[in-house]
């Protein structure tokens, strides 16, 4: 069968990487933030709330602001934002092939990242910042860094996202909702493994850290792992 042709919802990836308050904030304004990105199902969530308790840091979870950044961004500066909310399940998940999915979804395209600067540029100060998500985009954090060890992406392996997606429900939840499971499972699965891999590329590229995660890789290991990346004080390096 063939596939109806995407719609192009522009490359602005510059335009949303500045805040809505129209500042452009360099290094500097932003060295108290660090950041952990990654593929789904690699352990962000997991990792941050352990290092957030661990060292006093102020957690950010870029997946809680999602609603509220819907919201403040207009149709006009966040199309593929608006055009899937608007999308039944079987629209997102069954009748649009992996490729599409990846292309078309808002948030692996950088859509309201500048109000995710503009909640950081807000917060106060007084204690690092651990900033965690999908939405952490190795393209869009690499100008706000003012050190390669600010900042570390989680890549899991397939089968360590398979693993932890039937142990937790996840993606099974999503596609279990739909007319079709096997085959929006099948979709997501697909989605989410091109959204890592372009991740992989993007990391190695920006010359950024990274921690791969496969099967047998413990919580603690991780975050003894993502600890050392970020340059955390107490945290092993060997």
């Amino acid at each position: 069968m063939t596939r109806p042709p995407v719609e192009p919802v522009g490359d602005d990836r510059a335009s949303r990487s500045s805040p809505a308050s129209g500042k452009a904030p360099g290094p500097d304004a932003l060295r108290h933030v660090r950041w952990l990105g990654g593929g789904s199902g690699a352990g962000k969530s997991t990792t941050a709330r352990r290092l957030a308790a661990r060292y006093g840091l102020r957690r950010y979870g870029t997946d809680e602001s999602m609603a509220d950044h819907v919201r403040r961004c207009p149709p006009q500066r966040c199309p593929a934002l608006h055009a899937f909310a608007a999308m039944d399940r079987d629209e997102r998940w069954v009748h649009r092939g992996p490729e599409v999915m990846l292309e078309t979804f808002g948030w692996f395209r950088g859509e309201a990242f500048d109000l995710l600067v503009d909640d950081l540029l807000a917060l106060p100060a007084d204690r690092p910042v651990l900033v965690e998500g999908l939405r952490v985009l190795p393209d869009l954090v690499a100008p706000l860094l003012s050190g390669a060890r600010q900042a570390v992406w989680l890549l899991p392996t397939p089968r360590f996202r398979r693993a932890a997606f039937t142990s937790r429900g996840g993606l099974w939840d999503i596609a279990g909702r739909t007319s079709d499971p096997p085959r929006a499972l099948a979709n997501l699965l697909e989605r989410d493994r091109l959204f890592t891999d372009r991740l992989r590329g993007d990391v190695a590229r920006l010359e950024l850290g990274s921690v791969e995660v496969d099967v047998g890789l413990g919580e603690d290991e991780l975050e003894e792992r993502v600890a050392a990346a970020l340059g955390l004080p107490d945290a092993a390096t060997g």
